[in-house]
């Protein structure tokens, strides 16, 4: 789940894992039990941003039909309301608590699944790509009314193994909402795909304009999203930028619309490295046991 306050100063991004899939204590446990390996991370981008990503061990799981809880936090549907309790403690450098709430209220759920490789094994599930977000947490300024999104990845097995590079982008427009996602496959196939939705939920295939390079990350990342011919694409405003992995808002133009979204650049390859894992785990701390 991501989402942006109204006025643009804001973001943030929730998502649960199970077998964290960029935590570094998955992948040197050989990703034998992804139960043992789950989290839900919280992101807050803006004044006082906050990061925590903690990867938790089976005890601190439980799942029902409507709700997922990893340790104090969880995410549960409450009606038609997704409804995300935080309590976590960020990591370095700016250790603290997070704790609040976050309402999300989709438009509609949808019915959209997207392969993303040709065996099935890596899926996209959009379930609701149009939303409202309301969120209020215990820090000075982090009470705001924005738009945002849910979707979920499900995947057999590690994304270094199919994926070089991906690219992702959600951009509200004025009828809907536009999601791109573009992907190099380590078999040398590509992704291309580009969703319109609506706001009943519905969803059709668009042609979609062609990808177009903009600033490089802090740390040299490569990114490109979709723009009309003649216009370039530009970051309105930083939320994560690692060395594999970048989340931004975006500007760009398409169909002759100006509109921002929140885009996403991974690379495979630099995850891949065995270098980067001690780095990810000074910011995804291990906490094993958990006692309900």
């Amino acid at each position: 789940m991501d989402g942006i306050s109204d006025d643009g100063s804001r973001a943030v991004s929730v998502i649960g894992f199970i077998g964290s899939v960029f935590s570094p204590w998955y992948h040197w446990s050989g990703r034998g039990n992804p139960a043992n390996h789950c989290c839900i991370n919280v992101a807050t981008y803006g004044k006082g941003g906050r990061f925590a990503m903690t990867d938790r061990g089976t005890s601190a799981l439980r799942q029902s039909k409507d709700c997922l809880q990893v340790g104090p936090s969880s995410l549960r549907w409450r009606g038609g309301d997704l409804v995300i309790d935080i309590d976590e403690v960020s990591s370095l450098p700016l250790i603290s608590r997070m704790r609040g709430q976050i309402i999300v209220t989709p438009s509609a759920v949808t019915g959209v699944e997207l392969p993303l490789t040709a065996d099935g094994a890596h899926i996209w599930r959009p379930f609701a790509p149009i939303a409202r977000i309301s969120v209020q947490l215990e820090a000075k300024g982090w009470q705001f009314d924005g738009h945002g999104y849910f979707d979920s990845n499900f995947g057999a097995r590690p994304l270094e193994r199919d994926f070089n590079t991906w690219t992702w982008a959600r951009y509200p427009t004025a009828t809907g909402a536009t999601c791109f996602y573009d992907a190099k496959r380590c078999d040398g196939t590509t992704l291309d795909a580009a969703i319109n939705f609506l706001p009943d939920g519905s969803a059709r295939s668009v042609a979609a304009p062609g990808a177009t390079s903009f600033r490089r990350t802090n740390w040299a990342l490569k990114r490109d999203t979709r723009a009309d011919a003649g216009t370039t694409p530009r970051q309105i405003k930083a939320m994560l930028d690692a060395p594999f992995y970048s989340r931004a808002v975006v500007e760009t133009q398409i169909d002759g619309e100006k509109v921002q979204g929140v885009h996403e650049a991974l690379d495979l390859r630099r995850y891949a490295n065995p270098l980067l894992k001690p780095m990810l785990a000074v910011r995804v701390p291990r906490r094993s046991r958990w006692t309900f």
